[in-house]
């Protein structure tokens, strides 16, 4: 399915960030999120001192220009735990196929997927925790891609 237009991510919070106790005795974490599509990647803020229960409300925009017919399209949010002094520590990650998504955003011109919570988990698919986003796409039309800043052909996949 070729898929070419806007993606809108609205991450808007995480709650229930546990783990085990590998945080050390004190447990606080200034947790980030790195959002992935493709080759794009996003970061939001550190949510200084909210620990296990973060909030972000920050939409990051990726252009999507797919002329794959089988192309996956998989968004990863990968949770990050800022460290002053030391490499900051991974919390764990949610992937969301939007496949379905880019495919009735085609479609109908725009199609979004409403905040919901998704699972946040280790490399061993332990349960960490979960996270909100909300998802939009907006398909362009072809007059649209040229005013993106020159983005139009820096992202073939």
């Amino acid at each position: 399915m070729a898929g070419r237009g806007i993606l809108e991510v609205h991450l808007v919070d995480a709650k229930g960030l546990s783990g085990d106790d590998f945080l050390g005795e004190l447990g606080k974490i200034d947790p980030y999120v790195v959002v992935q599509y493709r080759s794009q990647e996003r970061k939001s803020s550190v949510a200084r001192d909210q620990g296990k229960n973060p909030s972000w409300n920050e939409v990051f925009k990726f252009q999507i220009n797919s002329t794959a017919a089988s192309g996956q399209h998989k968004l990863f949010l990968r949770l990050m735990d800022h460290d002053t002094f030391s490499r900051d520590d991974f919390l764990g990650e949610a992937t969301i196929d939007l496949t379905d998504l880019i495919s009735l955003g085609m479609e109908h011109g725009t199609w979004q997927m409403n905040s919901a919570m998704h699972r946040v988990v280790l490399a061993d698919k332990t349960y960490y925790g979960e996270i909100r986003v909300a998802v939009t796409f907006t398909a362009a039309k072809d007059h649209d891609l040229g005013e993106l800043g020159g983005w139009t052909n820096s992202f073939r996949q």
